[in-house]
């Protein structure tokens, strides 16, 4: 078991999350309950960096669809960086990568 451990940065662009770990169903709620205390502008993009999970079940997807859902009543984008192959699979088979961006860093996930 990994815990999870977010760790917020800001980029021109907008917030940048950093998630480590397991975002799975006892820590995908630490996700859900970060992500609408980050200030959004209208514009901004949030960018989710999963290069450092290791494992993400149905409620962590569940977590990332409710950041695209704040991010949209924001009026700002969302983006995901670094995206595990194994999470990236579910991502494609669900459907998920046709609304929540994909960048393969962090980098072009930021750039303006």
């Amino acid at each position: 078991m990994s815990p999870l451990k977010i760790t917020t940065g800001y980029a021109a662009t907008g917030p940048v999350l950093k998630v480590l770990g397991e975002l799975d169903y006892d820590n995908a709620p630490e996700l859900s309950e970060l992500v609408p205390t980050i200030p959004l502008r209208p514009g901004q993009c949030l960018v989710l960096d999963l290069g450092g999970m290791v494992f993400c079940d149905s409620s962590g997807l569940s977590a990332l669809i409710a950041a695209h859902r704040h991010t949209q009543a924001a009026r700002a984008d969302i983006a995901l960086a670094a995206v595990p192959a194994h999470t990236l699979r579910i991502l494609r088979i669900v459907g998920l990568d046709q609304i929540l961006p994909i960048h393969p860093d962090t980098a072009s996930a930021t750039a303006p």
